[in-house]
């Protein structure tokens, strides 16, 4: 059986190549029997061992040699609250940061935001990070979606496992990306509610079940 903790360091190294941060930033998680893995505080992802990925109860301890993220508090709540999620991803993309710095909600400018879980993008109300408001703000935010921005600061996405996480992040900062060039041109056309509502309907069979 493979060792959750390698793909989780295959997940955090993908996400610089494909554009979703750089450095140390970001961090992501796996849902492991009752707790999680995630990545340590202020490690380059490149530098990684198994050995670094700490592995965290839902009451806040963890075992292992190195610190985890400090971003731990919305991976925890995310998988207490949410027993479908199995994988949470964090990052700073380019971007959905500019959006969230303008503390902006997406609207339904594409179908495909319906992948997400709902009619809109929305972004949590700003709190400093790592802190038990930002998690609560993030949990408002995600209610009923597998995404959200978090107010000046980035991106927040909980997949089925590792693959979507990265999936579904790479997909937000690309629909992030078209919002923002398309509002360059003026203001794009929405989608309507039934409209919407028709896409996320025909986005419950979508894909291989």
């Amino acid at each position: 059986m493979a060792d959750l903790r390698t793909d989780l360091i295959a997940t955090a190294r993908a996400m610089q190549p494909a554009g979703l941060n750089r450095s140390t930033a970001g961090n992501v998680s796996v849902r492991s029997g009752d707790g999680f893995y995630i990545t340590p505080t202020g490690m380059a992802y490149d530098t990684l061992i198994e050995d670094d990925i700490p592995l965290m109860a839902l009451d806040g301890s963890h075992i292992g040699s190195r610190k985890p993220s400090s971003e731990w508090r919305f991976h925890r709540d995310l998988y207490a609250t949410r027993p479908e999620v199995g994988a949470v991803l964090h990052a700073h993309s380019p971007f959905a940061v500019s959006l969230a710095c303008l503390r902006l909600d997406i609207p339904p400018f594409h179908y495909m935001i319906a992948r997400f879980g709902g009619d809109t993008i929305r972004c949590a109300e700003y709190s400093i990070f790592g802190s038990n408001s930002l998690s609560t703000a993030a949990m408002t935010a995600m209610a009923d979606r597998k995404a959200c921005l978090l107010a000046n600061h980035g991106l927040l996405v909980a997949g089925r496992d590792l693959d979507e996480a990265l999936a579904l992040a790479i997909e937000l900062e690309e629909l992030c990306e078209q919002y923002w060039r398309a509002c360059q041109l003026g203001q794009p056309v929405l989608l309507s509610a039934d409209e919407m509502a028709a896409v996320l309907e025909k986005f419950k069979g979508y894909g291989q079940q």
